[in-house]
C-alpha cells in the first residue's frame, strides 16, 4: 500500500491528488479568498482547476500559490496582511489526533518562503505561526531552519509553550531529521533535544505521536542518547506513564528492529538467555504471490519477555544483499514450558518497498533482536 504526504495508506488506483485538488477543492479556496478587495475567485477558479491536469501532487500546491499570489500584493507584508485575512477557521482545538488539516491550505507557507525567507523573516514566521494552525507548515518552516538557523531556533524556543498544539507539534515536527516528503535540513540532528524534552509532557498524542517520531528517526544517529532520553522522562514523571510507554515503544521501533541491546533493554527484552529455537517453514519450494506459513517454537529456562521477529535476506540477481524485518509477535515465556506462534506470509511479487526475485531466500529469527534461528528456502 503506498502511503501519502501524511503517513496514512493509500489503496491501489487511488488519486490522491485528484482527491485534494479538484474542482470542488479549489471551490472552497476560492469562496476564502473572495473576502479579499478586487479579488476575482471565478478567474482564479477557472484558471487553478484548467492547470491541474498535467501537473503532480506537490506541483498543483505551487500551481495554486501562482494563481492565487498573481491577484495579492507585491510587498511581502501586505501579502502576508491578505493571506492571513483569507485564512479560514483555526483547526478544532477539541480534537486532539490526526488534524492535519487540506492541502489546498498550504498556498501560505509555500509564499512565505518564496517572498518571506530572505528580507522578511520574522513577518513569514508569524505567517507560518497563523498558518499552521489551519495546516501543518513543517515543510515550510525548514528553509528558515537553514537559512537563519539562530534566529529561527528562538522562535521555536517560544513555540513549545504556545496556547495552540499544532503550533506545539510544528516545532517537534518541523524539526525531525528524517521528515518524510521534506527538504533535509542542516541542523546538527541533537539540536531539537530540547524542544522534545519540553513536548515530550504535552497533553495532546498529535504532538507526542510527533515527539516519538521525532525520537525514532534520532535512533539513527544516536540510539543510545535517546534511550537515555526516554529513561531521563521515565524518571521526571512528567508526562502520563500510559502515554510514555506508548511513546517509548513508538520511538524506539527502528531501534528495535536493528536489535539495539539498550533499547531492547529500555523495553523489558533480556538478550543472551539461554533458549531454544525452532524454525519451521511451508512450504519449501514456495511460489511468489503464495503464502509461506512461518512457525516459530520458543522454550527458555527462565520466565522471559520475548519479542519474536523475523528476517528476510532477500536474494537479489545482481548479488547486492538486501533485508526486511517483519514482526511476528511478544509474548511470556514461562520456564520450560514450549510456545509455539505462526504467521501466514503472503510473498507479493511487487510490495512498495522491495521486489521479490526467484531464488534461495534465507528466513532469520530474531528472539530480544537476537538472531536464534535461520533456514534457507526456494522462492519459485
Amino acid at each position: 500500500m503506498a502511503r501519502g504526504p501524511d503517513g496514512k495508506g493509500q489503496a491501489q488506483g487511488f488519486s490522491l491528488k485528484d482527491e485534494l485538488f479538484n474542482a470542488r477543492t479549489i471551490g472552497d479556496l476560492a469562496a476564502e479568498y473572495s473576502v479579499l478587495p478586487g479579488f476575482d475567485a471565478a478567474h482564479f477558479q477557472t484558471k487553478a482547476v484548467a492547470g491541474l491536469s498535467s501537473r503532480g501532487l506537490l506541483e498543483r500546491l505551487y500551481w495554486l500559490a501562482d494563481c492565487i499570489e498573481a491577484q495579492l500584493p507585491t510587498r511581502f507584508p501586505d501579502m502576508a496582511d491578505a493571506l492571513e485575512a483569507a485564512m479560514p477557521p483555526k483547526l478544532d482545538q477539541n480534537r486532539t489526533d490526526d488534524d492535519f488539516g487540506r492541502f489546498i491550505h498550504a498556498v501560505p507557507g509555500i509564499l512565505a518562503v518564496r517572498h518571506g525567507l530572505e528580507n522578511h523573516r520574522d513577518r513569514a514566521l508569524d505567517l507560518l505561526e497563523e498558518a499552521t494552525q489551519r495546516f501543518s507548515m513543517e515543510f515550510y518552516i525548514r528553509p528558515f531552519l537553514n537559512r537563519w538557523p539562530e534566529e529561527t531556533l528562538k522562535r521555536l524556543d517560544r513555540w513549545v509553550e504556545h496556547q495552540n498544539y499544532h503550533v506545539r507539534r510544528l516545532v517537534s515536527e518541523g524539526t525531525r531529521p528524517r521528515l518524510p516528503w521534506a527538504a533535509n535540513i542542516n541542523l546538527d540532528p541533537l539540536v531539537p533535544l530540547r524542544f522534545l524534552d519540553a513536548l515530550h509532557a504535552d497533553p495532546t498524542r498529535y504532538v507526542t505521536r510527533s515527539v516519538a517520531n521525532h525520537m525514532n528517526d534520532l535512533t539513527r544517529h544516536a540510539p543510545d542518547r535517546v534511550v537515555n532520553q526516554l529513561r531521563g522522562w521515565a524518571s521526571a514523571g512528567k508526562q502520563e506513564p500510559r502515554e510514555l510507554n506508548w511513546m517509548t515503544r513508538h520511538a524506539l521501533r527502528t531501534a528495535v528492529k536493528r536489535g539495539e541491546p539498550a533499547a531492547l533493554a529500555l523495553l523489558g527484552y533480556a538478550q543472551d538467555r539461554p533458549m531454544t529455537v525452532a524454525l519451521d517453514l511451508s512450504p519449501d519450494p514456495v511460489a511468489i504471490g503464495d503464502v509461506l506459513d512461518v512457525a516459530v517454537t520458543l522454550k527458555a529456562d527462565e520466565d522471559l519477555d520475548a519479542m519474536i521477529d523475523y528476517r528476510i535476506a532477500f536474494h537479489r540477481p545482481n548479488g547486492r544483499s538486501s533485508e526486511k524485518v517483519f514482526k511476528l509477535k511478544s509474548v511470556k515465556l514461562r520456564a520450560g514450558t514450549p510456545v509455539t506462534v505462526s504467521k501466514s506470509h503472503r510473498l507479493k511479487a511487487s510490495a512498495s518497498t522491495f521486489t521479490l526475485h526467484p531464488g534461495p531466500h534465507r528466513i532469520v529469527v530474531q528472539v530480544n533482536g537476537q538472531d536464534r534461528a535461520d533456514r534457507v528456502v526456494e522462492f519459485l
